[in-house]
């Protein structure tokens, strides 16, 4: 039986994983008491008296909390966006490679993707490793998400009942064109520029869509659509993350379709000339506590979607 300590399980993320967990009989929650939930020494203690550390934290809280560790056994997923640029750490997307899949099997360090990053990655990381396009490629990438990736204070404004009218329409957000994603979305695919990216959030709870855009002209020369979707069938073979060739209702994608799921969805839209490459998937399933579930399963040698709703 594994020892797991959620370092800020009163979080959004915390939650969700220390709900999943305390299901699971081969799980040894280490719980503070509240009074002692931030308190330092007591931290630190459940930091190395744990085999596995969830950090879902501020990215300095983060950091501080990795410094807090001597036990070299323990096996770290922090879910802020603090390691995932970071050389020495796996970064905690397993269905991208067998690199990356052994990577998160054997590291003590997994940095957690975050939720529209996975999307994009997920589109155009195989793109890249085919030579379909290449890494100097301009790209451009909108996100729709649900109101529960902004965590407690924005569920909170959105749940008011006195909440003003403006919540009522969807609101692009990261306008200064700075979100904190871009580094791991462009360092993990392997592209020399960061998207143009507009994320949009909307008013229902969770789930996702991230949609890349691209011309044929984008593509290299004698590659088509065709070759996208073939990409895709190869490289998405897993329970996970699975490709399909249509998830529209009736000519429409739902952003909350896969709401409370674990799984995603790949599947390319459009014609030969206007390609739609679109990701489906849950913000807080593999957009978050799914993706760092499934990593603590791949580290601890169980089946990658062991407890996970896919």
């Amino acid at each position: 039986m594994k020892k797991v300590f959620i370092d800020g399980s009163a979080g959004t993320t915390g939650l969700r994983i220390k709900e999943r967990l305390s299901k699971r009989s081969d799980i040894e929650l280490i719980i503070l008491p509240e009074e002692l939930r931030k308190d330092s020494e007591a931290r630190k203690k459940a930091l190395n008296e744990c085999d596995i550390a969830f950090l879902c934290l501020p990215d300095a809280a983060a950091i501080e909390a990795v410094n807090m560790i001597e036990n070299e056994n323990v096996v770290v997923l922090d879910t802020s966006t603090a390691h995932r640029t970071d050389e020495g750490w796996a970064y905690g997307f397993p269905e991208l490679s067998k690199e990356h899949f052994e990577k998160v099997a054997t590291s003590k360090r997994i940095a957690v993707p975050g939720c529209h990053a996975s999307g994009f990655i997920a589109l155009t990381y195989p793109l890249v490793e085919k030579g379909i396009i290449n890494k100097e490629t301009l790209l451009s990438c909108h996100s729709i998400t649900g109101y529960s990736g902004g965590g407690k204070k924005m569920i909170a404004e959105y749940e008011d009942s006195e909440r003003d009218t403006l919540f009522d329409a969807p609101r692009q957000y990261a306008l200064g064109q700075t979100h904190k994603h871009l580094p791991e979305m462009t360092k993990v695919t392997g592209l020399e520029n960061a998207p143009v990216f507009c994320p949009i959030v909307s008013d229902f709870y969770s789930g996702m869509v991230v949609t890349v855009p691209i011309f044929k002209s984008q593509l290299n020369s004698g590659f088509t659509a065709e070759d996208i979707k073939n990409a895709y069938k190869e490289k998405y073979t897993g329970e996970i993350v699975t490709y399909s060739e249509s998830i529209s209702e009736s000519g429409l994608i739902s952003g909350n379709a896969l709401s409370f799921k674990d799984s995603m969805q790949i599947t390319v839209e459009g014609n030969d000339e206007r390609i739609l490459l679109i990701a489906r998937y849950d913000n807080l399933g593999k957009g978050a506590s799914g993706a760092a579930l499934e990593c603590m399963n791949i580290s601890m040698g169980a089946s990658p979607s062991e407890m996970l709703d896919i």
